[in-house]
């Protein structure tokens, strides 16, 4: 069975070099990180955990560019898989995630 590990990277200050150096050596298969781009004001939906406010939760804001945090993660290993758990491309600029995403493919 192939068992990979998402790095909610706000939850904790750990970074991601050293977790996903730590989860190769445990035997994980994958590192994951999340993506969220564009954080809206307003919403016409509640957000998951939203504050008692209504607001988006502030580690909503918190995450880090995934493709960099998988940059880091990578420098430190040699065989875990790197993913995003989603990547919001509509909200990114196409040509720069096409180069963040072919030299992470290296």
């Amino acid at each position: 069975m192939k068992i990979g590990l998402m790095h909610v990277t706000p939850y904790s200050k750990a970074d991601p070099a050293v977790v996903a150096k730590r989860a190769e050596e445990l035997g994980f298969d994958s590192y994951w990180v999340g993506d969220h781009t564009i954080i809206p004001k307003v919403s016409s939906v509640v957000y998951p955990g939203a504050k008692p406010d209504g607001g988006v939760p502030d580690y909503v804001s918190e995450l880090p560019d995934p493709f960099i945090a998988l940059a880091r993660a990578g420098a430190t290993t040699s065989r875990i898989k790197l993913a995003t758990g989603i990547c919001l491309v509509p909200e990114r600029n196409p040509i720069v995630t096409a180069k963040q995403v072919a030299t992470l493919d290296d």
